[in-house]
């Protein structure tokens, strides 16, 4: 069984502006949230370093917000920079989790979640609890990369498994390939009785500076690798040396940059305040 990876808040924030702009478009699509003269009550799962989460409070400035991770550099740093009173009076904290067996403790008017699913094996069997674990007229919204057959990642998957890395990498490079189909996840949403927007989008990145995709790489898909070969720094320094060569030939640098087409799917799924049809009475 693979071990966590371990994660860089500061790698990951390197390419900031570009990975806050889908969870800005997904904001963009979620409705009021329930009025019921209380501040909302929302969760972020898989929160990271806290950058989107604070946005939450933009937006719902009474919130009381609750951002949960797995890693403890992410939240050092999430609550490092962001926990504690915010400017519209609301609450924001961190707290450890693990999103396959989170559990909403309470009724919460919002459950988000932003490139971070992927990561979650069998997600979308967490639906259910989710949404029953929304206040009605609650919200359950994420994005999730939807990338994973770009050369960034298969060239990244047949790199570990060359006889080279095979032995010591295996399937780091395949292993959280766990994502649906947009219309996979309209159908899982739409049979909890949820008001479900299901869409997709490839954001066409312009990266800058010497071997970008690289860079980008380094603060997401490629952890698991980096994580693996942290005590082999030598090994490390070869595998980057071949897969920033593989990049290169993939992602050539134009006049204004390095493009990097990124495909994101997205899902708002709204919880009905009937009675879901699995709970009726016969």
């Amino acid at each position: 069984m693979h071990s966590a990876p371990t994660w860089d808040p500061h790698q990951y924030l390197r390419h900031a502006g570009h990975r806050t702009r889908p969870f800005l478009d997904l904001l963009a699509r979620i409705a009021n949230l329930p009025n019921d003269e209380r501040p909302a009550r929302i969760a972020d799962l898989g929160c990271g370093p806290g950058n989107v989460t604070a946005l939450l409070a933009l937006r719902w400035p009474a919130a009381r917000i609750t951002g949960f991770d797995l890693s403890p550099q992410m939240l050092a740093q999430a609550s490092m920079e962001h926990a504690g009173t915010t400017p519209g009076g609301g609450w924001l904290d961190f707290r450890p989790a693990d999103a396959a067996h989170w559990t909403p403790e309470e009724p919460y008017d919002l459950i988000v979640s932003n490139a971070a699913l992927q990561w979650v094996p069998e997600h979308p069997e967490c639906f259910p609890r989710w949404i029953d674990g929304l206040a009605a007229g609650g919200t359950l919204a994420f994005q999730v990369p939807g990338n994973f057959t770009a050369p960034s990642h298969a060239l990244l998957g047949e790199l570990c498994d060359t006889p080279r890395w095979r032995g010591r990498l295996g399937d780091h490079g395949r292993r959280f390939v766990h994502i649906l189909e947009p219309a996979e996840y309209l159908t899982r949403l739409a049979d909890l009785d949820c008001e479900t927007d299901v869409w997709e989008t490839t954001y066409l990145q312009l990266l800058t500076g010497d071997d970008p995709v690289l860079d980008w790489v380094k603060g997401t898909a490629l952890r698991p690798v980096l994580t693996e070969l942290a005590d082999d720094p030598e090994a490390a320094s070869a595998f980057l040396a071949e897969y920033r060569h593989l990049l290169r030939e993939a992602y050539p640098q134009g006049k204004y940059g390095t493009v990097f087409p990124f495909r994101r799917i997205f899902a708002v799924a709204r919880k009905t305040r009937r009675v879901p049809t699995a709970r009726r009475a016969s």
